[in-house]
């Protein structure tokens, strides 16, 4: 049999028992993941919210055109989703190039020079004559993934991939948060400073007040200046409302990319929180858990983190490949002639003896598989945490308000009651400024703890990851022309 013959047959057997090298990736049994009380509903659910799937677009449970043109715009136009996409973009391309990695390669070339060359190099005692020399050629090659390691890289980049993809949603999820936040803000600071303003009022009646009893001699210096020290604290108040509102709108425009002046009408003056007349849809430990992206992330890379121990496995092994070239070498007037036409095809074997740390490297990647998967397992239980900790404030603000709700009402009793009781005589015009006062102090607590709660929501919707499919939606159809 010819040795061409020979390398054939070797180079079939070879590839008749290839085999991918490395581990298979699948979700380790002992992943916190795979752990049933994970999965259940979340401890502390109560009648303040029901276990029903989160909706896609939560933030459009609150029924308001100026907050959903808000997230909208946002969607369209954040530069840290501009961020996400550029990095999206660049691991898809790193996925191109593993799979371009291997198989057919090819390459041509062509060259002319005025050369001398050395007489002895080809064992002649003579000079060579000067001569204008040429070399054409084309070769191609087909490299062998025997061993899998080629797939192993693609794995590995695509999981890579998949993992950016998650990164991206994320920042969706958390954009939409913050567009809410800031917006409720906004909201929230109008309301408390038009309730500052009624007490600050009051406050100057009550002061004008004191000061006329004073001068009537039923008073003394001490009422009058209590009176005006509490003016003055309330008035104090008034600048942290508007840096409060003014924050908020910065906030706005910066994550819309927007200058002020741009942002949706309406926007600046809100005046009313916005509200959810429905209990709050959270799922349960399963949903959240496939849904949250920063879960995906942390799987994806674990994924990744075990293809590479196929990689660096696959270092121990040669790298087969065949392949073919011709060509024409020689003075440039006889090039395509039989003297100077070239060509060859077979078998290739290269390979590094693994002695230079190629062992070492698999247990490195061993090793950060192992942290990968402990990351994992974190992500996981940090999600769980985060689920349960916003459930249990929610629902401790919310019982917050309904305390200073009933409180607020019986202040506004008696202050119907004081003011009637004046009306009648039967009460001083100071009292009946007092109980009016004590009501409005109220109303302002109150709208502190609706404000709570309204960010309280936020911070849970955040925490059960919704939001980002409507958003990838939305960009999708953006990048079409």
């Amino acid at each position: 049999m010819k040795p061409l013959h020979l390398a054939a047959v070797g180079l079939g057997l070879l590839l008749a028992g290839c085999q991918l090298v490395g581990p298979d990736y699948h979700l380790p049994k002992d992943a916190v993941l795979q752990r049933p009380d994970v999965q259940g509903e979340f401890a502390g659910e109560g009648t303040n919210v029901i276990s029903a799937p989160v909706p896609a677009d939560w933030w459009k449970l609150y029924q308001d055109p100026k907050l959903n043109e808000l997230v909208r715009q946002a969607l369209a136009s954040n530069t840290d989703l501009r961020v996400a996409a550029a990095n999206l973009s660049r691991a898809r391309a790193q996925v191109e190039q593993a799979q371009s990695a291997g198989g057919w390669s090819g390459s041509a070339k062509a060259g002319a020079q005025r050369l001398q060359e050395s007489g002895e190099a080809f064992l002649l005692a003579d000079k060579v004559p000067v001569a204008n020399v040429g070399d054409l050629g084309i070769s191609t090659s087909y490299q062998f993934d025997l061993w899998g390691t080629l797939q192993r890289g693609i794995e590995a980049a695509q999981a890579n991939a998949d993992a950016t993809q998650a990164a991206a949603d994320t920042a969706r999820i958390t954009l939409v948060a913050d567009v809410v936040r800031a917006y409720t803000q906004v909201c929230a600071a109008n309301e408390e400073h038009h309730i500052a303003e009624q007490s600050l009022q009051l406050q100057a009646q009550s002061t004008r007040l004191t000061q006329q009893l004073r001068d009537a001699g039923r008073g003394d210096e001490t009422q009058v200046t209590r009176s005006e020290t509490q003016f003055k604290s309330l008035r104090a108040e008034l600048p942290r409302y508007e840096a409060l509102r003014q924050s908020g709108l910065f906030r706005l425009s910066m994550l819309l990319a927007k200058p002020l002046d741009q942002l949706p009408s309406g926007v600046a003056t809100c005046a009313e929180l916005p509200q959810i007349a429905q209990l709050l849809p959270v799922g349960d430990g399963a949903a959240l858990l496939k849904r949250r992206p920063d879960v995906r992330q942390a799987e994806r890379h674990l994924a990744a983190a075990t293809a590479q121990i196929g990689v660096a496995t696959g270092a121990l092994y040669p790298d087969i490949s065949i392949g073919a070239s011709i060509g024409t070498v020689g003075i440039i007037d006889n090039l395509g002639t039989a003297p100077t036409n070239r060509w060859g095809f077979g078998p290739l074997l290269s390979w590094t003896i693994p002695t230079n740390g190629s062992r070492a490297r698999i247990r490195e990647a061993e090793a950060a598989t192992q942290g990968a998967l402990a990351k994992f397992d974190g992500v996981v239980l940090n999600a769980i945490r985060e689920t349960q900790t916003s459930l249990v404030q929610y629902t401790a603000l919310l019982q917050r308000r309904d305390a200073l709700a009933e409180a607020e009402a019986s202040a506004r009793t008696a202050a119907d009651q004081t003011h009637q009781f004046f009306q009648a005589g039967r009460e001083s015009f100071l009292a009946d400024l007092q109980a009016t006062r004590v009501y409005t102090d109220m109303r302002a607590q109150l709208s502190a703890a609706n404000t709570q709660v309204a960010m309280s929501q936020i911070d849970l919707f955040l925490a059960l990851g919704g939001g980002w499919e409507s958003g990838r939606t939305q960009a999708a159809t953006h990048a079409k022309p």
